[in-house]
């Protein structure tokens, strides 16, 4: 009796372990952080639409105004020497749209203009004319008088050159102006070395062209009496400054 006792004790408490054994304590939950994961996802979408705000950026292009030759300061620009343009839009640069070419007619070069430059606000000005104290003054110069290849726009030195007349009379020998013999001095005065080409009348499409040539150059009030008298007289050379000329 007692050992049936003993062994039905002994079944309840290996019962009672195998059920204490599978109530285990519940772990906690994993934390959740829903305002993180929002947060992250809202990064990702704010750099993809920065992404693209910016290649779209990228791809903004207006059309402007391009300069297809040469324009000198003081002259307006003409329709003939303009053509259209596209550039990536800057709100730092005030270029010149191609739906304001009419405006145009109303501006003058503030500065000289060359082939292909885009046109921005300050290339522009509404004041007519030249620069205090310049003129323009015209020349007529023959072969030898002027460079090869001299082109508008170029900086050139003007020199009155020529002979000033002759000592001495008789008919000596002129070879080394020998006792007697007539001789001349050839003097070559600079004029300015600040002049500018403004226009070249060429009457050939020639390079190689050298026949008299019309030709506007700006210089200094100053200089104006002095350079005129000596193109009226035939004795004006031009000789080009540093960096000018097409074959240079």
């Amino acid at each position: 009796m007692k050992t049936q006792e003993r062994s039905a004790a002994g079944a309840n408490r290996a019962a009672t372990g195998t059920a204490l054994a599978g109530d285990r304590l519940p772990s906690a939950p994993r934390e959740r952080k829903p305002a993180l994961a929002a947060l992250a996802v809202l990064l990702v979408l704010l750099g993809a639409l920065g992404a693209t705000v910016l290649v779209m950026r990228a791809g903004d292009r207006i059309e402007a105004i391009a300069v297809t030759e040469r324009v000198p300061q003081g002259q307006p620009v003409p329709d003939s020497a303009i053509k259209s343009v596209m550039v990536a839009e800057d709100s730092d640069i005030k270029y010149v749209r191609w739906e304001q070419r009419g405006l145009l007619k109303k501006y003058r070069a503030a500065s000289d203009l060359v082939d292909g430059a885009v046109l921005v606000g300050s290339m522009l000005t509404k004041e007519k004319g030249l620069a205090d104290g310049k003129v323009v003054v015209g020349l007529s110069l023959k072969s030898g008088q002027y460079p090869a290849r001299i082109e508008e726009g170029d900086s050139v030195a003007a020199y009155r050159v020529g002979d000033r007349g002759s000592t001495g009379g008789g008919t000596g020998g002129s070879g080394n102006g020998g006792t007697g013999g007539g001789s001349s001095s050839r003097t070559d005065t600079l004029i300015t070395d600040g002049a500018k080409v403004q226009s070249i009348k060429k009457n050939t499409e020639d390079s190689s062209f050298s026949g008299d040539l019309p030709v506007s150059v700006v210089v200094d009030e100053s200089d104006a009496a002095d350079l005129t008298a000596a193109a009226s007289s035939g004795e004006v050379s031009l000789v080009l400054g540093p960096g000018s000329g097409s074959g240079s």
